[in-house]
């Protein structure tokens, strides 16, 4: 299994779509293919999204909290015990990669690319990529 961290604005994408490559990372990590890791900031995050105004009707309520559980159960807690701060323009996302540190991920997976490639600070094993490009890079 590929350990990664899934942002949360693939987590909507993946839910809010039929398809798409959002939806395709979001499966192979509840298939086994990828190994989510989660921190409580990130598991925050996705739980402040259910009750958000974002979704479509391609999924219901119900839905949506059965496959967050199911990411759950496919994926990996990791404490964090170092930050990595400031680090990215946006603030709010430095916990994503002081957990893909702490978790030995081998990628972010994420719609923003910008802010998250362009970071003060790098890892050389750390791939900040689109869900597409993780698609192609962890077949």
């Amino acid at each position: 299994m590929i350990p990664v961290v899934i942002d949360t604005n693939v987590f909507v994408a993946a839910l809010r779509s039929g398809g798409g490559a959002s939806r395709q990372v979001l499966r192979r990590a509840l298939e086994g293919a990828y190994r989510p890791l989660f921190s409580n900031a990130l598991w925050l995050e996705y739980e402040d999204l259910l009750a958000r105004p974002v979704w479509t009707e391609e999924t219901t309520p119900e839905e949506r909290v059965q496959v967050l559980a199911a990411l759950a159960a496919a994926g990996r807690w990791v404490k964090i015990y170092y930050g990595w701060r400031p680090n990215l323009r946006d603030a709010g996302d430095d916990h994503l990669i002081e957990l893909a540190v702490a978790g030995s991920a081998r990628a972010v997976v994420t719609h923003n690319i910008r802010d998250l490639r362009h970071a003060e600070l790098r890892w050389p094993d750390l791939l900040v990529l689109t869900p597409s490009e993780c698609l192609e890079k962890f077949r």
